[in-house]
């Protein structure tokens, strides 16, 4: 029998959903706070801009219990998302469990000598302190917007234009006969732009640094999920610690993986006409691919054949009256500027003490797991384990962390190991594999498979694989499949 805790739970979306469940289930008395009016984290439709929809099919994007709805299309609408997260909630009476415009200001130790931390929050004007003995953090890797500026931008409001992060273009009447540029080359920017131009904008520019590797829906016809969601294309990324052998494997089957990667690159080049558009990647897509590789928006590539979308490699310099001036020196009308310049990582509530012990000079995060560390106890993340199928990914995390905190593990880690663990972690992010450094290091793409392979053996499960080898090898991952893995780990009830 483990003591029942008092456990916080900090953000109301995906991951806060999955933690809450978690740890109810477990006998725990647990608290949610959400500083929105509703759950649904990013999906919460007042921070949702038009047109948004799942980067990932909907089979790789839902909880182990509960399947998306039959007639939702294949790739959900940012509403069809918030109402099944609902429904989530609903299932499993996760409601009961938040408060809602609840705001956390500070989280620290606790000063009584008991083990925990205690939580200073906010609600209707009223601050007051609270005491819990775990603290799950689900804020995850889109809470606090990146805010950028550029010289003149004070002059261009001044005069009528509009600057606005990403998350507040949320009606698409904004673009209406305006000059929209769009800086940044993420999903979100293109979302944008496409609705841009299908809503009356009087023009429309996509303004990007660098050029990435994108992913269409469809790969020369095959949904993109039975191309790069599989063990067997997994296996063909330097993933870590790998032993003699497995590099051995890989040194001998290294040509085949070079033609693979080559023919998959020759095909994106060809069905999205890369180089007309000055938009091939000078990284082999083998090294570039994480958490950051984006979805194509439908409609992208046709708005650029069209004219509608114009893409322009570069970034903003200043702006002026009714332009902005880019670093190339061209010169852009401008009424509307939307920065799609991404989310600021961290944990400012978090006493700085904490946080320099968990984040590292160059912004890498020191966690084992993608969830806890050492110097940090009590407290975990859900959800940081970002991926191309977050919402598994946070129940997985989740019940993991639960296991963790009770001291039930069917491998509990000790402090050396966790440490060693993490500085392996770390080399090979910034030795081995760069690409695994973006969000912090804490995405786990494109190793999804190995990720749940080791939650699954630390939580000491029974099976761990699907019964066909064939279906576990070259198909991606089935959410109704791990469901009964995770019920095949020992049980045990708090107390």
């Amino acid at each position: 029998m483990t003591k029942r805790k008092t456990v916080a739970v900090i953000g109301g979306g995906v991951s806060g959903l999955a933690a809450a469940k978690a740890f109810d289930e477990r006998g725990h008395r647990v608290m949610g706070f959400e500083r929105s009016h509703d759950f649904g984290g990013v999906w919460e439709l007042s921070r949702s801009y038009p047109d948004v929809q799942t980067q990932s099919p909907k089979d790789l994007y839902r909880f182990t219990d509960l399947p998306m709805p039959d007639d939702y299309p294949e790739w959900p609408k940012g509403p069809q998302v918030h109402a099944y997260l609902h429904a989530y909630a609903t299932k499993h009476k996760l409601g009961r469990l938040f408060r809602l415009n609840t705001n956390v200001l500070s989280m620290d130790r606790r000063k009584d000598g008991n083990p925990g931390w205690t939580l200073t929050l906010e609600a209707a004007g009223r601050t007051w302190c609270e005491d819990f003995d775990f603290v799950a953090i689900c804020t995850g890797q889109f809470s606090d917007k990146n805010v950028i500026s550029h010289p003149g931008q004070e002059a261009f409001e001044a005069a009528g234009g509009q600057v606005l992060h990403s998350s507040d273009y949320t009606d698409s009447s904004m673009a209406r006969g305006k000059h929209v540029i769009v800086l940044g080359g993420s999903k979100s920017a293109t979302d944008l732009v496409v609705n841009a131009a299908r809503n009356g904008a009087k023009s429309v520019t996509l303004v990007y640094r660098e050029p990435v590797w994108r992913v269409p829906y469809f790969v020369g016809g095959i949904n993109f999920k039975r191309l790069l969601y599989m063990r067997a294309q997994e296996q063909q990324f330097n993933g870590w610690g790998r032993t003699g052998l497995a590099k051995a494997v890989s040194a001998a089957f290294k040509p085949l993986i070079w033609a693979n990667f080559r023919g998959l690159e020759t095909l994106l080049k060809f069905q999205l006409k890369l180089k007309k558009w000055d938009m091939v990647p000078d990284i082999p897509i083998e090294k570039d691919a994480s958490c950051s590789l984006p979805i194509v928006t439908p409609g992208l590539f046709e708005g650029f054949e069209a004219g509608s979308i114009r893409p322009v490699r570069g970034t903003f310099a200043r702006y002026e009256n009714g332009q902005v001036i880019l670093s190339t020196g061209e010169t852009l009308p401008c009424d509307l500027a939307v920065l799609a310049v991404g989310w600021k990582l961290g944990i400012p509530y978090l006493a700085k003490e904490y946080r320099d012990k968990l984040i590292e000079p160059d912004g890498q995060y020191r966690v084992y797991r993608l969830s806890v560390n050492p110097d940090l106890p009590d407290m975990g993340f859900v959800g940081f384990n970002s991926s191309f199928c977050t919402v598994l990914s946070a129940e997985m995390i989740a019940n993991w962390l639960v296991r963790y905190a009770d001291g039930q593990l069917a491998h509990q880690p000790t402090d050396r190991e966790m440490r060693t663990n993490i500085e392996q972690m770390l080399h090979w992010r910034r030795q081995e594999r760069p690409a695994a450094q973006v969000y912090g290091g804490l995405c786990s793409a494109p190793f999804h498979f190995r990720h749940f392979d080791e939650l699954l053996a630390d939580m000491g499960a029974a099976k761990r694989k699907r019964a066909n080898p064939l279906a576990e090898q070259f198909s991606y991952p089935n959410a109704e499949a791990y469901g009964t893995f995770l019920g095949s780990t020992p049980q045990y009830a708090a107390g």
